[in-house]
């Protein structure tokens, strides 16, 4: 594994971004494979240096050292930038930042690794948030956005709408965490920006998902009448027809409103369909990247959590039942379905 391709790693980025000197040397030295005497010669410090480091009993306080850090450890340009977080986000998107996406059409070439780099990364922050949290990842993917967002401007084509569709996904990523921060404002500025963004480069998928992604915060808010509105819209998002995949969340969005409005027959019917449009695509290469999730075991217990709001008990758990022991690589989650499970089971 090359220097860059650690630093796809969740924990070390985050790790970074926290100036948290102890958890990132042990990281990074566990993924490389290094010694203490071996990271040390990397920043050019000595070994005993390196150890009081990693027990907390050194710090680092010289933009010098820093400086060594992110020549020798090769910290990713989109990283170069990011100071030690305060732990309170800011939560909002700045001026600065829709400036740049407004001229994101203007005639110009740019080099795209950096780009294809940051989508990779970003794939594995989805992946890492149940490990480290959103709140840690927060300054990365944000500092990743501002990469991607400045190359815009001298990016035009195909290649701005690729550019696009990754800011797109960057902005839902921080809505979904500032929305579990509670901080609802920013979520929907945030969650409005990448449905804009995914309009304006042609990303049908991605305009239905922040759709859906809107129509569940309206849900879970207590708003069902605007959640089924807002869901219906997302299955019609574009000139193009949606994926298998990302339809299918739209009208499970739709199947789970309908519940809790009392039309359990619709919803019925929606969850059925929206599970056949999840087993067109269960392979995970079939699917746009955010739904990497959406696997048959998942689309089983979406099923199953619609005749839970429908409260079809013994139908709920059922479903639950069959889907759980594919969700044993997945503790939080195979906790919350078990709970779920236990009470359907009470209730029937």
């Amino acid at each position: 594994m090359s220097r860059r391709e650690l630093w796809a790693d969740g924990p070390l980025r985050a790790a970074w971004a926290a100036r948290d000197w102890p958890t990132l040397i042990r990281r990074y030295r566990a993924l490389a494979g290094l010694s203490q005497t071996a990271f040390g010669e990397l920043i050019g410090v000595d070994q005993g240096y390196v150890s009081r480091l990693e027990r907390g009993r050194a710090r680092v306080t010289s933009e010098v050292v820093v400086a060594r850090f992110i020549e020798g450890l090769s910290v990713p340009i989109e990283l170069g930038g990011v100071r030690a977080s305060s732990g309170d986000p800011e939560w909002a998107p700045t001026p600065e930042l829709r400036e740049r996406i407004a001229h994101a059409h203007t005639v110009g070439r740019t080099d795209l690794r950096t780009a294809d780099w940051i989508g990779v990364v970003l794939a594995q922050h989805r992946r890492a948030e149940d490990e480290v949290g959103g709140r840690a990842l927060w300054p990365v993917v944000r500092s990743q956005l501002d990469t991607v967002t400045q190359l815009l401007p001298g990016t035009s084509g195909q290649a701005a709408d690729r550019l696009m569709l990754l800011a797109a996904e960057h902005a839902h990523w921080l809505s979904w965490v500032a929305w579990q921060a509670e901080r609802r404002g920013p979520a929907l500025a945030w969650i409005d920006l990448a449905h804009g963004w995914a309009v304006d480069g042609g990303h049908t998928d991605m305009a239905s998902w922040a759709q859906r992604v809107r129509s569940y915060y309206s849900l879970t808010y207590g708003d069902p009448v605007r959640a089924l509105r807002t869901a219906e819209a997302a299955r019609f998002a574009g000139p193009r027809p949606l994926s298998p995949a990302a339809e299918a969340v739209a009208v499970h969005q739709a199947a789970m409103a309908a519940a809790q409005l009392g039309e359990r027959d619709r919803a019925g019917r929606l969850a059925d369909e929206a599970r056949e449009l999840a087993l067109r695509a269960p392979d995970e290469g079939e699917r746009p990247g955010w739904l990497y999730w959406l696997d048959p075991v998942r689309a089983r217990l979406q099923a199953a959590d619609t005749a839970y709001a429908c409260q079809r008990w013994a139908e709920a758990a059922e479903g639950f039942r069959e889907a759980l022991p594919g969700l044993e690589g997945f503790p939080r989650d195979h906790a919350y379905y078990r709970t779920r499970l236990d009470d359907a089971v009470r209730r029937a």
